[in-house]
C-alpha cells in the first residue's frame, strides 16, 4: 500500500506541475519559425509586410552613434519609430531580411526608400553627404521600433541551438549572403510577448565579397558573384568559402542540414527572390545577377 500511495502522491504532484511545465515551453528560447506555404510569401515587403510600411512625413528625433554606419531616429505620422541607416549597407541588409526570414529565421523589418524628407533634420557627425537642403535625405534604410525588448546579445560559439537542423542551417544562411560581419554584437536576443527571440540583428556586410579586411565589400554583385561558394564537400560535412572573425561559423556543416535550408529555399520563385533585390532598390541589371546567383547556390546546396 505504501508503494501505491507514493506513486499516486507523485502522479498529483505531477498533475499540479503541469501549468508550470506549460508556462516554461511557452517562453522557450525560438530560432526559426516556419513559413507555411512558400508560395504565398511576400518578399517583396518582407517581415512587417505591407501593413508595417513606413509612412512618409518624418520627425527628427535624434542621431545615433553607435555602430560604423550612420544612423539616427526618426518618427512618422503614424507615431511608429524608425532607425535611418545610410551608407554602403542599406540595400544589402534591405535585401538580406527577407532572403532570411524567408528561410524561417527572425530579421528586422527593414525598408528601403530612395528618399525620404524629414522635418527639423538636424546635422549629423557621420554621413551628412546623404542630406541635401530641406531635410531630403537619400538612399535610406528604415528599421522598425518597439517590435520587441532587446535583452541581450547572442555568440555564434555558445547559445542552446547549437546542433540543431535549424542553427546550422542559419550558419549556412550567412555563408549563402556573404555576411562576412558576425561579431557578437550583431546578434541580439528579443523578447515579443513573452517569447525570446533569437535573432541575427545586423545583416548588412552582405551581398559582396568576404575576401580579407582589405578586400571586402557589401552589395557589390559583381564580387558577389565572383565568390567562390563551397570550399570542401566530405561525406559527413561541408565548407563554405567564408571569411569571417569567426570561420568556424561556415565549417563542418552537416551535409544533411545545408541541404534542408537548401530545399526550404528551393521552394522559391526566381520572381520572390528578385523581389528581395527590387525591394532593396537595386537596379534591374543588379536585380537579375543577385538572382541568378542565390538560385546557383541553392541548386548547389540541394545537390549536396
Amino acid at each position: 500500500m505504501r508503494v501505491y500511495s507514493r506513486i499516486f502522491s507523485s502522479l498529483v504532484v505531477l498533475f499540479l506541475t503541469l501549468p508550470a511545465f506549460a508556462q516554461q515551453a511557452g517562453t522557450t528560447a525560438a530560432l526559426w519559425r516556419d513559413r507555411g506555404d512558400a508560395a504565398t510569401l511576400d518578399l517583396l515587403n518582407g517581415p512587417g509586410g505591407k501593413e508595417h510600411q513606413p509612412g512618409t512625413n518624418f520627425k527628427f528625433i535624434e542621431e545615433a552613434k553607435s555602430g560604423t554606419a550612420p544612423k539616427f531616429d526618426v518618427e512618422d505620422e503614424n507615431g511608429t519609430k524608425w532607425k535611418v541607416k545610410l551608407g554602403p549597407e542599406v540595400k544589402s541588409e534591405t535585401a538580406a531580411t527577407r532572403l532570411v526570414w524567408a528561410a524561417g529565421y527572425f530579421a528586422d523589418e527593414d525598408y528601403y526608400r530612395p528618399q525620404i524628407r524629414v522635418q527639423g533634420m538636424k546635422q549629423l557627425s557621420r554621413g551628412q553627404k546623404y542630406v541635401s537642403d530641406g531635410g531630403l535625405v537619400r538612399e535610406v534604410r528604415l528599421e522598425r521600433q518597439g517590435v520587441g525588448k532587446k535583452l541581450k546579445n547572442w555568440s555564434w560559439s555558445q547559445n542552446p541551438f547549437a546542433g540543431t537542423r535549424e542553427f546550422n542551417g542559419l550558419r549556412v544562411m550567412m555563408a549563402l549572403i556573404n555576411n562576412w560581419d558576425l561579431k557578437e554584437i550583431n546578434n541580439g536576443i528579443f523578447d515579443v510577448n513573452g517569447e525570446p527571440r533569437y535573432e541575427v540583428t545586423d545583416l548588412g556586410a552582405s551581398f559582396g565579397s568576404t575576401g580579407n579586411r582589405f578586400g571586402r565589400s557589401k552589395a557589390v554583385m559583381k564580387d558577389y558573384a565572383k565568390t567562390k561558394f563551397i570550399e570542401k564537400v566530405t561525406p559527413k560535412s561541408v565548407d563554405f568559402v567564408f571569411h569571417t572573425k569567426i570561420e568556424s561559423v561556415g565549417k563542418n556543416i552537416p551535409i544533411a542540414d545545408a541541404r534542408w535550408i537548401g530545399n526550404r529555399l528551393g521552394q522559391f520563385s526566381a520572381e520572390q527572390i528578385g523581389d528581395c533585390f527590387r525591394a532593396a532598390g537595386f537596379s534591374p541589371a543588379e536585380v537579375e545577377g543577385y538572382t541568378r546567383v542565390v538560385r546557383q547556390r541553392i541548386e548547389a546546396l540541394k545537390k549536396l
